[in-house]
């Protein structure tokens, strides 16, 4: 459970700061509350001025602060005090907690959502008699007075408990001495259901209960909305240390084999790794050879061979041999951790991004208030009784509701999420088509993005092929595994013997064969860091079999589809600079690097970014840091789970086209999203005056309401793209 932070008692945080390994101090901490850049630039600020503190930043998709503090002294509940004080809950960040929360909140809302879909339904059926006296059909006073009451009866509980998400912000902003955006809206609602229910007790003319209800529908729709998209953007990080196996083999000083956590190993521990296992921590062979995929790590295709006194890093896999490892570093700085918190780092980064609905809201709150205060005090000073101005007033409130401002972008996102869902690219986060819609430079991957993602035989003559394949069918080995494919189902090798880092031995038709490296079979390597095998049988020259990575069918036609829209195209890839080369040549493009660590290509994308947008493509674990870092990501389908989450658009198919008809649908959306915008301020600045003026009443206010929201809603369907 998350521990609550007490004026009054406060406990002792002390054992809940982090240090690294530099002895800097921080804390992580759960805040409630907050929505949206506005919230992430308040908090932010906030922290940051306290004494002590170096560094604040908030992860809005999960809700956690991060606080550094500087010269090693840490007072979090000085921090939660703070802010506490700004109207935000906080607690010391739990993982689960945080996931409880988030769960909660949707709940909420769509409970929330639903009661307000049947108020409005069940109160519009007994307002729809109210309105046959705009078209001389007048009812009786008593028949009147009864659907007035029938419908505050459906209307006013359903309105005060789907506003209670609303009331419940306004009044923590409210107690912090600040006003949000929830604050108008909570006031708009009271006030036309008090003005509703004093007309029916005094036998007025209008009410107004089901234009409440409405009114909280459409905003519901908005905040569910909201809510479903940044949950989708969650931090990658736990995924990337899901790659780590939950315990790791130890022996202790006789030899005996001993299963620990993963998080026991310490540096200097013996570990045993056996084949098909991964690599639990960094650290370095003591004994044993064998043959790792680093494929992950560093997005090079072809396994390493390792012997002893080689490093190994956490994640890797372990292909063929049995190793005895001495551990060099504890799991949490183990690489792989690195690429976490450099993805976690990169998430944070990532939420900062301001949109554009928030920078137009930001004037909303004061502004409505001065114009609804204003419209009360003047129509009163004119000579309108309290009642008339009080009703203008609350009309002024819900004509200006920022329901079309607060629908201008989740509907468009809505909209192209669809469209690209059927095109085969899904859409994971609420503002990555406005990101990808302003991206100027293209970084790909290679090995999976490029390129299909698997070594294929190429050039070999069938007869070879099928000599090789009972030898390829006993082995595990990418390259061995191609050659299987290749030839299809058939018989297997006897007597198999695989040898660790080398290659596999056995009997084809009564012969000794060997399938492997070159110095295993007794051959010359014509060519470094070429992809290849050797194949010999006793009594006949070896026979050479080379692989690649084939490039995907479109992958020209894509790089050269980007160039023509004013994009500039580069490959940053950990794989060999041979094989980068050729692929870079052949799909047209001219500034390519090879051989980058996953904190190499982080780094080359926070330098491109320092000069213009970036949009990075990739698919290994090597990519993900990356991935998090750049202004906009994709990743294709075939891509590690966790570079995926790392992703703001995966693409579920096989084509890389699929990445221009993303672009070119974002630079649409944000075409509709701007006129959405330019709408709803037309909007306001013609209905407000007629509120203020008395042409519009509540009932007016809130058709006029749904009515913008209606055509925010339909612009948002022209979204499309260049087919």
């Amino acid at each position: 459970m998350a521990v609550t932070w007490d004026a009054a008692n406060a406990p002792d945080m002390g054992a809940f700061v982090r240090r690294d390994a530099d002895g800097r101090a921080g804390v992580d901490l759960l805040v409630r509350g907050a929505r949206c850049a506005g919230c992430i630039a308040k908090i932010e600020k906030a922290v940051a001025a306290l004494p002590g503190v170096a560094s604040a930043r908030l992860n809005l998709s999960l809700g956690k602060l991060a606080v550094g503090f500087a010269d090693g002294r840490a007072d979090p509940a000085a921090v939660i005090a703070a802010l506490e004080g700004l109207g935000y809950e906080a607690t010391l960040f739990d993982p689960r907690e945080a996931r409880d929360q988030r769960d909660r909140e949707g709940r909420r809302l769509i409970i929330a959502l639903a009661v307000a879909g049947f108020g409005a339904m069940n109160a519009m059926m007994f307002s729809v008699p109210l309105w046959a006296g705009l078209f001389d059909q007048e009812l009786g006073p008593s028949t009147r007075t009864l659907m007035m009451w029938l419908s505050g009866i459906v209307g006013a509980p359903c309105a005060l408990y789907a506003g209670m998400p609303f009331f419940d912000s306004a009044w923590r902003s409210l107690r912090a001495g600040r006003a949000n955006m929830d604050v108008p809206i909570s006031i708009g609602v009271i006030l036309t259901l008090a003005i509703s229910f004093s007309e029916t007790f005094l036998n007025g003319r209008d009410a107004y209960f089901d234009a409440a209800v409405m009114l909280l529908f459409l905003l519901l729709v908005g905040r569910w909305l909201d809510h479903v998209l940044r949950g989708k953007a969650r931090s990658a990080a736990a995924d990337l240390l899901a790659l780590q196996a939950p315990t790791a083999t130890r022996l202790d000083g006789e030899g005996r084999e001993r299963a620990i956590p993963l998080a026991d190993v310490r540096p200097g521990d013996r570990l045993r790794v056996r084949p098909g296992e991964r690599i639990p921590v960094d650290g370095v062979l003591e004994d044993g050879r064998s043959e790792i995929d680093n494929s992950l790590l560093t997005g090079e295709s072809a396994p390493e061979a390792v012997g002893p006194g080689g490093a190994c890093r956490a994640g890797a896999l372990n292909l063929s041999g049995l190793l005895t490892l001495r551990a060099a570093a504890r799991s949490d700085d183990s690489a792989l951790a690195a690429i976490a918190r450099l993805v976690d780092a990169g998430a944070q980064n990532r939420s900062r991004y301001v949109r554009l609905a928030d920078k137009a809201a930001a004037l909303y709150v004061p502004v409505v208030h001065t114009v609804a205060a204003l419209t009360f005090a003047g129509g009163w000073a004119l000579g309108l009784g309290p009642r008339e101005a009080l009703i203008r007033a609350v009309a002024v409130l819900i004509v200006t509701c920022p329901c079309a401002l607060g629908l201008a972008v989740p509907a468009v996102q809505v909209a192209a999420s669809s469209r690209l869902f059927r095109r085969g690219v899904l859409v994971k986060s609420g503002a990555a088509l406005e990101r990808l819609a302003e991206v100027q430079h293209v970084v790909f991957d290679k090995t999976g993005v490029l390129t299909e993602g698997r070594p294929e035989l190429v050039e070999a003559d069938p007869e070879t092929v099928a000599r090789v394949a009972p030898l390829a069918r006993a082995s595990r080995h990418p390259l061995a595994r191609a050659v299987a494919r290749a030839a299809g189902e058939g018989p297997t090798a006897t007597e198999v013997v695989e040898h660790a880092g080398q290659g596999v031995e056995g009997l084809v038709e009564g012969r000794r064969a060997r399938l492997g490296r070159a110095a295993f079979v007794g051959a010359p390597t014509l060519k470094q860091g070429e992809t290849e095998l050797w194949f010999g049988v006793e009594g006949e020259a070896p026979v050479r079999l080379r692989f690649a990575d084939r490039l995907r069918a479109d992958t020209a036609e894509t790089v050269a589809a980007l160039k023509a829209r004013g994009l500039t195209v580069e490959i940053l890839s950990g794989d060999l600079a041979g094989a980068v080369g050729e692929a870079a040549a052949a799909v047209g493009v001219a500034d390519w690097r090879a051989g980058l660590t996953p904190e190499e290509k982080a780094e080359a994308v926070d330098r491109l970014s320092t000069n213009s947008k970036v949009l990075m493509i990739g698919d290994g674990l090597n990519d993900a840091a990356a991935l998090a870092r750049a202004h906009a990501a994709i990743a294709p389908g075939s891509a590690l789970e966790a570079s995926q989450n790392a992703a703001d658009l995966v693409l579920s198919g096989p084509e890389l086209g699929a990445v221009v008809e993303a672009l070119d649908v974002a630079r649409s959306a944000r075409n509709r999203a701007l006129e959405n915008f330019g709408f709803a301020a037309v909007y306001n600045l013609v209905a407000a005056p007629a509120a203020m003026l008395g042409f519009v009443n509540p009932f007016v206010a809130a058709i006029a309401m749904s009515g913008s929201s209606l055509v925010v809603t339909l612009n948002a369907l022209r979204v499309g793209g260049r087919r």
